[in-house]
């Protein structure tokens, strides 16, 4: 079953990617308001009734946002999470107890798949990154007559990556995955060196050529011409710039001779919709199951948000 990606938004000011399969579609992170989400799904030809899940990579307060919560919840959307993720949004969101309330906050657990829809199912993948548990994602179509599936690989706010991961993230149609920064940049920001250490350290993010490099290590373990599109994300506002962050990728792919479509994700714009694996089929409104509402688990919701990368 084919897939789209489209990323909404991608930067320390807010994040949010859609992706979709058969008239079912996933909001990944809500660091947006609900109207700027609704402005920004209409520029892509969606709306919000294309939503029909949301799931968390983390709790820093560019993935999440009250109001989104708040509309999630009126809309009866399910929101899926880690069980850390509850001690750390409590304290923080009232509407997120009341989504847990509502039975509408569903667990996830890392390299678990989660079946979210017949015809997608979705892996999340531990990451390296401060605060509570951070993850990436793999996200699987159903397969074809012929037994293959689309998949995608999504990783953004980690600081280092292993093999674990790197065999997570092969054999993907689509990999969008974070170019942070330049570290020559970073040190010559000016920044509190605490902030500097941060982001350069393992719990932190992924420069340029850190990025580059698992790029390269995906390619080289991938069937040939399987990677057809790569999405650059969550390039820092001060410490990177866009031909930077392109050439880094682009050396890579000159140096594997791989033909492969680019693109950079921008904070205040989204993207255009990338399609992988054929048609994934019209955007629709898709009933929710109540009972599965109401059954999913709810853990009691650490510490949102951290500034400007």
């Amino acid at each position: 079953m084919a897939l789209r990606f489209t990323v909404l938004a991608s930067g320390s000011a807010g994040n949010a990617s859609l992706v979709e399969t058969d008239g079912f579609g996933v909001l990944l992170d809500a660091g947006l308001g609900p109207r700027v989400l609704a402005a920004r799904l209409a520029a892509v030809g969606a709306s919000w009734q294309s939503i029909h899940a949301a799931i968390l990579t983390h709790t820093h307060t560019d993935h999440w946002n009250e109001r989104t919560f708040a509309h999630l919840h009126r809309r009866g959307v399910p929101v899926y999470c880690h069980p850390e993720h509850h001690d750390a949004l409590e304290p923080y969101s009232a509407t997120f107890g009341a989504l847990c309330a509502a039975g509408l906050v569903n667990p996830s657990e890392e390299n678990v798949d989660l079946t979210l829809t017949p015809g997608l199912v979705c892996r999340p993948l531990p990451l390296r990154h401060d605060g509570v548990a951070t993850f990436g994602f793999r996200f699987e179509g159903a397969p074809d007559l012929f037994g293959s599936s689309c998949a995608l690989g999504y990783a953004a706010d980690l600081g280092c990556w292993d093999a674990a991961l790197l065999e997570s993230l092969g054999d993907v149609d689509l990999l969008a995955l974070e170019f942070n920064h330049d570290v020559a940049m970073e040190y010559a920001s000016g920044r509190q060196p605490r902030l500097i250490a941060r982001v350069l350290g393992d719990d932190g993010h992924l420069s340029n050529e850190q990025a580059a490099a698992l790029l390269r290590e995906v390619l080289c373990r991938s069937s040939p011409g399987r990677l057809k599109h790569v999405v650059q994300l969550h390039l820092s506002r001060d410490c990177n710039r866009l031909e930077l962050a392109v050439a880094a990728a682009q050396t890579v792919l000159a140096e594997l001779r791989a033909s492969i479509e680019l693109r950079t994700a921008r904070q205040d714009e989204p993207c255009s919709t990338i399609h992988v694996g054929g048609t994934a089929g019209p955007r629709a409104d898709r009933p929710r199951s109540r009972k599965s509402r109401r059954e999913a688990a709810c853990v009691p919701p650490s510490l949102p948000g951290l500034e400007g990368v």
